[in-house]
């Protein structure tokens, strides 16, 4: 079910509500199906640390205003701002001081794989509420949540092999699909409709888009409930597992992958994703889905 959106500055891209002990974050450009400039990201991580902070506040659940809960990264709407001074999060360079393969690597480093992997340690639980389209930068932001619940009408896909990049910049979703259909998910970046990601476990709910909203706080109001420390040591218990497995070693390494496509995007085409814009994006992705194009 849409969320009417409250009374909000115009200017932010994202929006912070508590209601009982859970923070709503929702993500808050609807008329881009909320695609994601590096505002919306630090606003996002301002949110997050904002929950973080607040004790009153036990679990956390990350949705998007409107139709879609997120279709990427913003490759070209009036507020794409990756030529402005941004608020770095992490130690990283300024990538407005550098230049060649160096000025988009630090950009992401920190803007995509440092803060994935920064709110996936938030020590407080973490649902993703999706409905619609889950494209891209929007997989990364459900994924890195600790459960996801998901209207039937939902869908995944990261089509960025179509810029000659194989996968985005932070990819949980190739770790925790079985190889098989990692492989067809990236190789032919079709959507993976929210039953069959269910049936892989890549989700933890499917249910009506009626019912998104009112089965997502459910599910957060009980994890709400559990003790606070006993949750923190829950998700470092989970993370140690998956690292041992081998998660923060393979996002290091599919990074450096991404960043090796997007160097040869620039000396080849001389643009990061090969020419491909927002509108020859959703052209290619519509077109797929339209020849039966669902993993």
């Amino acid at each position: 079910m849409d969320s009417a959106p409250q009374e909000q500055n115009p200017d932010q891209f994202v929006r912070y509500e508590v209601k009982d002990a859970v923070a709503w974050i929702w993500l808050a450009r609807p008329q881009y199906s909320n695609a994601q400039n590096y505002r919306m990201l630090n606003e996002l991580d301002g949110c997050f640390r904002r929950a973080v902070e607040d004790d009153a506040v036990r679990a956390i659940v990350l949705g998007g205003e409107g139709k879609h809960f997120s279709a990427g990264h913003d490759l070209g709407t009036p507020d794409k701002d990756k030529h402005l001074p941004r608020e770095r999060i992490h130690l990283w360079p300024d990538h407005l001081t550098r230049g060649g393969a160096e000025a988009q690597y630090a950009l992401e480093q920190d803007a995509y794989l440092g803060l994935c992997r920064r709110w996936q340690e938030v020590p407080k639980p973490t649902v993703a509420m999706v409905q619609g389209a889950c494209i891209a930068g929007g997989v990364m932001l459900a994924m890195m949540c600790d459960m996801i619940v998901a209207s039937d009408d939902a869908y995944f896909q990261d089509p960025v092999l179509r810029m000659g990049v194989p996968g985005v910049e932070y990819t949980p979703h190739l770790f925790d699909l079985p190889p098989r259909i990692a492989r067809e998910f990236l190789m032919l970046g079709q959507r993976l409709t929210a039953q069959r990601a269910y049936d892989f476990g890549v989700i933890n709910r499917v249910v009506p888009r009626a019912d998104l909203e009112a089965q997502t706080a459910a599910i957060a109001a009980d994890l709400a409930k559990q003790p606070a420390f006993g949750m923190v040591l829950a998700k470092q218990a989970m993370n140690f597992i998956e690292n041992i497995r081998g998660k923060r070693t393979s996002m290091d390494a599919l990074f450096h992958i991404h960043h090796l496509a997007h160097a040869h995007n620039q000396l080849v085409t001389g643009n990061l994703v090969g020419g491909m814009d927002a509108k020859a994006m959703s052209s290619a992705n519509k077109a797929a889905a339209g020849e039966g194009g669902k993993a």
